[in-house]
């Protein structure tokens, strides 16, 4: 019986980490999709620029608000990139000096690192969800051209966070479960 539990558990776990896998994997593509569409508009404009100085009047000299809405896909790529990078060991680690420990300290280590990161970004999470709702609130707009209801770029910077704070727990409970050290490996030294 307690072999069968086990083994469901193991089954709904491997699901579980599928399933986030997959969240991880769609917020990494919609940020590579944000930053081609910054490169999309930042040429539009230049080729609107450099139009311009050939037949000036003919077409708009610019995309109206392009810094604004570059600048909230850049915030949105930044942010929704986090728990995929996490995932996919791309963020940068300082292992110097945690490799040369006994594997029981690196496991205290890697503990400690992600409890930490845990409350700080679960700190930011809650803040940034509150900053959301204060927006909504108040009915912000961004300053540009074009007013942007600022609860748009904002819920995407928190929607990033807390799939940032999810992939921290999941990583925490992948260390915990193997029971030693995860993070660290010999090539990141």
């Amino acid at each position: 019986m307690l072999l069968v539990s086990a083994t469901l558990y193991d089954k709904g776990d491997a699901a579980m980490s599928r399933v986030l896998q997959k969240l991880y994997d769609i917020c990494g593509m919609v940020a590579g999709g944000l930053i081609l569409c910054i490169c999309l508009l930042i040429s539009a404009q230049i080729c609107l620029n450099a139009f311009g100085r050939f037949a000036p009047g003919v077409l708009p000299s610019t995309i109206p608000s392009y810094a604004d809405f570059s600048g909230f896909m850049l915030a949105g790529a930044t942010f929704l990139a986090l728990a995929h990078t996490l995932r996919a060991g791309g963020h940068i680690r300082v292992n110097l000096v945690v490799s040369r420990l006994p594997r029981a300290f690196q496991f205290i280590a890697e503990t400690f690192a992600l409890v930490m990161a845990v409350a700080m970004i679960g700190y930011t999470t809650y803040f940034m969800v509150s900053l959301v709702g204060e927006s909504i609130h108040y009915g912000d707009v961004s300053n540009g051209i074009v007013p942007v209801p600022l609860w748009i770029p904002q819920s995407v910077a928190a929607f990033g966070m807390a799939a940032l704070l999810v992939a921290l727990i999941h990583t925490l409970v992948d260390l915990i479960r193997a029971g030693k050290p995860i993070l660290s490996t010999p090539d990141e030294v």
